[in-house]
């Protein structure tokens, strides 16, 4: 999964802009699919690795593994608070473990983190809040389209 959202966010996605405003940022996906108790370590250096090979492609020195480093460590904690205590220790995050509505809501909690954290470091300034947000906004919910659409055809 590293390589194929890596692929698609690098040759496809980071040439999509809605609006002038919205980028798809599917590689967040990849963050949200880890299972409950992988390695806290594990979890932290993959999505860095992955935010670094976007980076290095997508000429954002070092902001995509910054924001994939946080959206990872808050993964590890968001999905205790969604995932009920009496569940499988090595739950994978999806729509057939988790059922929609938490799975939508994981999605949507760190997307939004991540959307708004990046477009944040992104900019370096709030001169502009407007524009912040649509793109926060917009990048976020392209995102979660995308990633219900896969999830949709991966639980089937």
């Amino acid at each position: 999964m590293f390589v194929t959202l890596f692929l698609v966010q690098v040759l496809i996605l980071n040439h999509v802009h809605l609006l002038g405003v919205g980028t798809p940022l599917l590689y967040v996906y990849f963050v949200i699919t880890f299972r409950r108790n992988s390695p806290k370590w594990l979890v932290l250096v993959s999505c860095f690795l992955l935010g670094l090979l976007i980076d290095i492609f997508s000429n954002t020195p070092g902001l995509a593994a910054c924001v994939m480093t946080l959206v990872a460590l808050a993964q590890t904690y968001l999905i205790e608070l969604v995932v009920p205590r009496d569940s499988a220790d090595d739950l994978e995050a999806s729509t057939k473990a988790l059922g929609f509505s938490k799975f939508v809501t994981l999605s949507t909690l760190l997307t939004l983190l991540y959307c708004l954290v990046f477009f944040a470091l992104e900019a370096f300034n709030f001169f502009d809040v407007l524009l912040w947000l649509a793109r926060s906004a917009v990048s976020s919910v392209l995102t979660i389209v995308l990633i219900l659409a896969i999830e949709s055809v991966r639980s089937r």
